[in-house]
């Protein structure tokens, strides 16, 4: 069963002491007036967790879709007691103008033993991908791009682009539509749609992908605000394969096109202030 978690976070935490002076002493004879010293900016760390069910593809490829645990992580706002901050005090807001994050993914790990049609094949084992995340918001509109390296299942380079267009119909609903494009080098397609001589077969025969755009969809999203802290959130995905993946004899056994279903609920978390 195949999980994705997107995601998307970085957080930057740093402590400054308070200074203390102390004042001129008093004689007999004077009194002075001391100024009270300004108190330091509070520190304050907000973030967002979700929570809910998932429907995605089995593998890569897969005509079967599985239904596991969806979660996710959105960092929202950090003030420094520096006077510093990062993000927005309204967790509800959509960032504007260019801002930069994190990005994760997490796939799950692929065993033969439970599919059928993949006997053969080498298992693959559990996929965490890190990196960096690129966005240009606007009210009614957002474009992002996403750099990641894997590690454990799978050591290659993935990035996805992506845009959407926003609506938000009252104060509370907000609907986000767009295009998706996935890419992946030589070492994520040889992975999850390679098959090698000694693991080919009749019905799987030997293959060796190229990297490249791995697939093109589109993703639709709701967002709905139920109080300060409480909301709820879903999407549903599309995506076709192409190229290389898309002529991968797992797939063609299987289907290029990948259909995946999420809803969970969010609650917003405050730390300090």
């Amino acid at each position: 069963m195949l999980t994705r978690l997107a995601v998307v976070s970085t957080l930057v935490l740093s402590l400054a002491a308070p200074a203390y002076a102390a004042g001129p002493s008093q004689s007999a004879t004077q009194t002075d007036v001391m100024t009270p010293a300004s108190a330091p900016a509070k520190q304050q760390l907000m973030f967002t967790l979700r929570g809910g069910v998932a429907s995605t593809p089995e593998y890569f490829g897969s005509d079967d879709n599985a239904i596991g645990a969806d979660l996710g992580f959105s960092f929202n706002y950090l003030a420094l007691r520096s006077g510093r901050t990062f993000g927005n005090p309204d967790p509800w807001a959509d960032s504007m103008g260019l801002t930069f994050g994190g990005s994760f993914r997490f796939i799950e790990e692929r065993k033969t033993d439970d599919f059928d049609e993949l006997a053969g094949l080498d298992d693959i084992d559990a996929a965490v991908e890190l990196g960096v995340s690129m966005r240009y918001g606007t009210q009614n509109f957002a474009a992002f791009g996403e750099v990641r390296r894997g590690f454990g299942g799978h050591e290659g380079w993935v990035g996805e682009i992506g845009a959407d267009a926003i609506l938000r119909p009252t104060d509370r609903l907000r609907l986000s539509m767009g295009p998706r494009l996935f890419f992946g080098d030589d070492a994520y397609s040889d992975t999850y749609f390679g098959i090698t001589p000694a693991e080919s077969s009749a019905a799987l025969p030997a293959y060796d992908p190229e990297g490249g755009m791995v697939s093109a969809g589109i993703e639709f999203g709701a967002r709905y605000q139920i109080n300060d802290v409480w909301g709820l959130e879903g999407a549903v995905t599309y995506e076709k394969f192409t190229d290389d993946a898309a002529d991968s004899p797992i797939v063609k056994q299987g289907s290029d096109e990948q259909w995946g279903v999420r809803f969970g609920v969010t609650r917003v978390f405050s730390i300090g202030g």
